[in-house]
Formats: C-alpha cells, sequence, structure tokens
C-alpha cells in the first residue's frame, strides 16, 4: 500500500516538475509578457514605449534561454514544446496588430504585417497537417534569421516615436527592417511548402 502511495506522490512530482521547469516557466513568461506590451503600447507616451520595449526584450531573450536550458538540463516535454511556439507566434501577432493600430505601421507598410502573419498561420497549419502523417519539418537557417531580423524590427517599432528622439530614425529602420523579414518570410513560406507539399500530395 505505501508502495503504491509513493509511486504515486513520485509520478505527481515528475509531472509538476515537468510543468514547472524553469525553461517552462520562461515560456509562461512570454505568454504573460503579451498583453502587458501591448497594453503599455496602447497607453501610449514616451515612458509606456521603452517599458513595453523592456519587458519585449526580456521576452525574446528568453525565446533563446528556454529551448536551450531544456536541451542543457534534459528537461524538454511535450508540453514545452507545444507552448513556445504558440508563445513566439502570439507575441509577434499581438505586437504587430498593435503597432498596426498605434499607426506605426500604415499605409503600404501594413502589408508587411500581413504577409508575416499570414505566413505564421500557413505554416503553423502545414506542420500541423505533418505532425498527424508524424513528419517534422525541421527549421532552416534562414527561418532563423528572418526570426532575428523580424524580432529586431518590431523591438525597432515599439521603440517607434520615443527611439526617434534618442536615435534618429528609429522608426523607419523598423519598418525597413519588417520589410526584409517579409521578404525572408514569403521565402521560408514557399521554401516550407514545397517541402511539405510532397507529402500532402502523397
Amino acid at each position: 500500500m505505501s508502495g503504491a502511495m509513493n509511486g504515486t506522490e513520485t509520478g505527481k512530482t515528475a509531472g509538476y516538475s515537468k510543468v514547472w521547469n524553469l525553461p517552462n516557466i520562461l515560456t509562461y513568461g512570454r505568454i504573460v509578457a503579451v498583453p502587458v506590451v501591448a497594453g503599455l503600447l496602447l497607453w501610449g507616451g514616451n515612458d509606456a514605449r521603452w517599458a513595453a520595449l523592456f519587458i519585449y526584450v526580456l521576452a525574446a531573450i528568453s525565446d533563446f534561454f528556454d529551448g536551450w536550458l531544456a536541451r542543457r538540463w534534459k528537461q524538454q516535454s511535450s508540453l514545452g514544446r507545444m507552448l513556445d511556439p504558440i508563445a513566439d507566434k502570439v507575441l509577434v501577432a499581438v505586437v504587430l496588430l498593435v503597432l498596426c493600430a498605434d499607426s506605426i505601421l500604415r499605409g503600404g507598410h501594413i502589408w508587411a504585417a500581413i504577409i508575416i502573419l499570414s505566413r505564421e498561420v500557413l505554416v503553423s497549419g502545414l506542420r500541423e497537417y505533418l505532425g498527424e502523417l508524424q513528419v517534422s519539418v525541421p527549421v532552416t537557417k534562414i527561418a532563423k534569421w528572418k526570426t532575428a531580423v523580424q524580432m529586431i524590427a518590431i523591438g525597432f517599432l515599439i521603440a517607434g516615436p520615443a527611439g526617434d528622439t534618442v536615435l534618429p530614425h528609429t522608426t523607419s529602420m523598423g519598418i525597413g527592417m519588417l520589410w526584409v523579414a517579409a521578404a525572408l518570410t514569403l521565402y521560408t513560406g514557399y521554401d516550407y511548402f514545397r517541402a511539405g507539399i510532397r507529402h500532402v500530395v502523397d
């Protein structure tokens, strides 16, 4: 009886450690950061923008460390693998939508955001479909570069007018880098679909 109870307690402890290990906590923090960054941007004002940028940078850094720590400490879990890409996509999507609402992105520049968001949805759908076929789609080096450029561009755009007072043309540089990310998005999106379409046809 005591052995069964000990086994149950051990199982609960193992399950708890998988849910609340440091890599997963960093991912949870990134999800919580999304409404905070959005709220600060909608609040407006230079101080709010700097605060939003600070939180965004912490969230972006955590995106690297959660995966790195999970691999190094052998704390990879199904929950982490599920939530990590969701946290990334929600952060990017929400901030881009708020930047459009805030008129930092306006006119034709909104298309850069549309391209990036459309690609995220389409590739996520493709990954989910291929996952059911037990086919993995590896992340390419260009896709990693796309993500890096995209995250930096969004950081510049979050700073926006507040950044312009410190570093002239901060907003313009952010828009330029966002278009570079959009171009890389089109290329990597085509690359993923070209690799995945063979399995879809089969």
